[in-house]
């Protein structure tokens, strides 16, 4: 093995700093409690990219505050995306992360994580998921689901509490 060898994890000045945290934020309140517990689990200071994934007319996120806007209106329906993914990112560096705005128009919804997740070299994916089926919420909610199902990156799922 050389020095050079390009599996190597570590450099002279250390071990090499993992990509970022992609949290996937909808506006929801689970969302937020999903960047709450990774600054919990997480070390402090990492960089975090906080996307909002966008869909004109069904738009796939809770807007900020009492915020209307047309759902047909592609430029309306982004700007009321990086709205509520400046929320998330507010709640990140609560957090102790530093954190980037990014929105993404993609449906399905997952598809646009798991690309940008992709694109950024995230080392992690962080998302709420709310529970579905008969058997007392064990199911996991549907984007949640997708993208654990084709995401090569490591997913932390965040359970929304009984």
């Amino acid at each position: 093995m050389t020095s050079t060898d390009a599996d190597a994890t570590t450099t002279a000045a250390g071990p090499l700093d993992p990509g970022p945290v992609l949290f996937a934020y909808d506006g929801c309140e689970l969302a937020g409690c999903a960047i709450e517990q990774a600054g919990k689990q997480l070390a402090s200071g990492r960089d975090a990219l906080v996307l909002c994934v966008w869909q004109p007319a069904d738009v796939g996120f809770v807007p900020v505050g009492e915020q209307h806007f047309d759902a047909a209106n592609a430029a309306e329906v982004h700007q009321a995306a990086h709205e509520t993914a400046a929320q998330g990112a507010a709640l990140a560096e609560k957090a102790g992360f530093r954190a980037q705005i990014l929105t993404e128009e993609a449906a399905p919804t997952w598809k646009g994580i798991v690309k940008v997740a992709q694109e950024r070299n995230a080392s992690l994916i962080v998302l709420g998921a709310h529970r579905h089926g008969p058997l007392a919420g064990h199911f996991v909610g549907s984007v949640a689901s997708a993208v654990l199902a084709h995401s090569e990156t490591s997913v932390l799922i965040v359970h929304q509490r009984a």
